[in-house]
């Protein structure tokens, strides 16, 4: 036999069958895949610029410019000067209502707001363009987080408090924030950028908010409205309809202090 080793000690000789599937193993098929191509210079910006901190750097930019803007122009003088005289009607109704709502985004606060459109444009309607530049700057602010900042912010949530408030408005979105809008107490943007970061969707962050502002709004927009007349029963009203919601929050949270302290 020719594949076997003589019993007389000799050398092994390999068949050929052995011998061509050593070949086989030993010499790896011929393949036509070229060599990895480093990305360009391009494609490398491209990604540093779209990575999580560098939107999140954009964010924090946005807001710092809309901030020192409304520093710069100085919008609570429109509680002391008006409207400028060359707008009026429904022009100046929808002018306001988007200045409101860029307003809240750069951390005007929401009842000298209110308190402005009730001033300019009287109750009802200073109610309405009032609700409609909440619900706008809302919407912008939360667009604005969960497009530059969520990717980058959600790994940090570490904390109990974080986890706490991240797991009820991801489960909970629409109530929770209802309830959030309703009892004053944590600032307009900081709910905006919270709810932004969660999982929460927008459009029933969008319906939260318009149901949940309609009381605190009207109740500032009456009270600019007769704010020339405060000793009027409907300016008393409106004051007493802006301190109840207040009062409520601050018993409920002190009802709540131990599960907080818990967190």
């Amino acid at each position: 036999m020719l594949d076997a080793t003589t019993r007389s000690g000799g050398t092994a000789t390999a068949s050929p069958r052995a011998t061509a599937a050593e070949l086989a193993v030993a010499v790896p098929p011929a393949t036509n895949a070229s060599p990895a191509v480093p990305p360009s210079f391009a494609a490398r910006c491209t990604r540093v610029l779209l990575s999580p901190w560098s939107r999140l750097s954009l964010l924090v930019a946005l807001l710092a410019a809309g901030a020192c803007g409304v520093l710069l122009f100085e919008p609570q003088r429109l509680l002391t000067e008006g409207w400028p005289p060359q707008l009026g009607g429904a022009a100046a109704a929808a002018v306001f209502a988007v200045a409101y709502g860029v307003c809240t985004v750069a951390f005007v606060p929401r009842p000298l707001l209110n308190l402005a459109a009730g001033a300019l444009f009287g109750s009802q309607l200073g109610l309405g363009v009032a609700l409609a530049g909440t619900v706008l700057g809302a919407g912008i602010a939360f667009c604005l987080g969960r497009a530059l900042g969520q990717d980058a912010l959600r790994p940090l949530l570490r904390g109990r408090w974080l986890e706490a408030a991240d797991g009820q408005l991801s489960r909970h979105g629409f109530r929770s924030m209802l309830a959030v809008r309703l009892f004053p107490g944590v600032p307009f943007w900081a709910a905006n950028y919270c709810a932004s970061v969660s999982r929460m969707g927008l459009l029933p962050f969008l319906l939260a908010t318009g149901l949940g502002s309609i009381p605190n709004t009207a109740a500032y927009a009456v009270a600019g409205a007769r704010a020339s007349t405060p000793t009027s029963p409907a300016f008393l009203i409106a004051l007493a309809c802006i301190a109840l919601p207040a009062l409520a929050g601050v018993v409920v949270a002190w009802r709540k202090r131990h599960q907080l302290r818990r967190l």
